[in-house]
């Protein structure tokens, strides 16, 4: 692994960022005896899904180790939204990754020398995580330097009996519940297990009455439109076209759907890995 130099009293601080995802969460599990003095972060969007939430507090239960909860100066998304006027995050301009995720992180380690732990595995070598520009934060790829690949990090959850993230009935990542790099079958996932939620997300699209332009989480249509019932039924059965495609069984369940690697559009991996 690649070595940090110490500060002044010798001491290097080794941090694991947690996503509430399968890849971190595993890590974490995989790193708690090895490095016993390993510091577990959360980066608080305040949007995340119940589910997650959940999973974080089992995970806590089984490190028996406080996970501490970081944000952007003490500000969740609704306070930096209305600081940009209501402008959302898109794939182009992904503010909410810089100011929820990555800048809270930065923060709480300071200039303090630091291993980042990051849950990428021996088959994703093309992904790379956060990686920070500030010279005292250094990658470190465990998984990799052991050659753990996808069945090693679900079998490392089913052993510890946490186990795979619920969400992943419907969802194929953590973040925030109106991630716009979700697919479409995922906000019907959303609107039939979180209604609340899904309303909460169309609230949040508008139409500048300017422009005309519109600002809405999934690309050419609004929530409103996603969620007419024909609509649901379409994405549906495009989704089931798109899985009898694909080189797995077709009677896979929508856990092993959801939680198998996608190649479109993986978003940001600090919210999710």
């Amino acid at each position: 692994m690649t070595t940090v130099d110490q500060s002044a009293n010798g001491s290097v601080r080794h941090i694991l960022s947690l996503s509430g995802g399968k890849d971190s969460t595993a890590l974490a599990i995989y790193m708690k005896d090895r490095i016993p003095e390993l510091e577990y972060v959360f980066c608080d969007t305040e949007q995340e899904l119940p589910e997650t939430y959940d999973y974080l507090k089992k995970l806590q239960a089984f490190l028996g180790k406080e996970i501490t909860v970081l944000k952007y100066d003490g500000k969740g998304f609704d306070e930096l939204l209305m600081a940009r006027r209501g402008f959302l995050p898109s794939p182009q301009v992904r503010w909410c990754t810089d100011y929820l995720k990555i800048k809270p992180f930065e923060k709480h380690v300071g200039d303090d020398p630091c291993h980042s732990y990051i849950g990428i595995r021996a088959d994703e070598p093309h992904r790379k995580g956060y990686i920070s520009t500030k010279p005292n934060i250094r990658p470190q790829y465990p998984f990799i330097d052991a050659g753990l690949k996808k069945d090693d990090i679900v079998r490392i959850l089913e052993e510890s009996g946490i186990g795979l993230p619920t969400y992943y009935n419907w969802r194929s990542r953590s973040g925030c519940y109106f991630c716009f790099f979700q697919q479409k079958i995922e906000w019907v996932g959303l609107l039939e297990n979180h209604p609340d939620l899904f309303a909460q997300a169309a609230g949040y699209e508008r139409t500048d009455s300017e422009t005309g332009e519109r600002y809405t989480w999934s690309q050419r249509e609004s929530l409103a439109e996603l969620s007419d019932t024909n609509r649901v039924a379409e994405i549906k059965i495009e989704h089931a076209r798109r899985q009898s495609f694909q080189r797995r069984p077709s009677d896979r369940t929508l856990v092993e759907v959801f939680a198998a690697d996608t190649s479109s559009d993986e978003g940001c991996l600090i919210c999710h890995l």
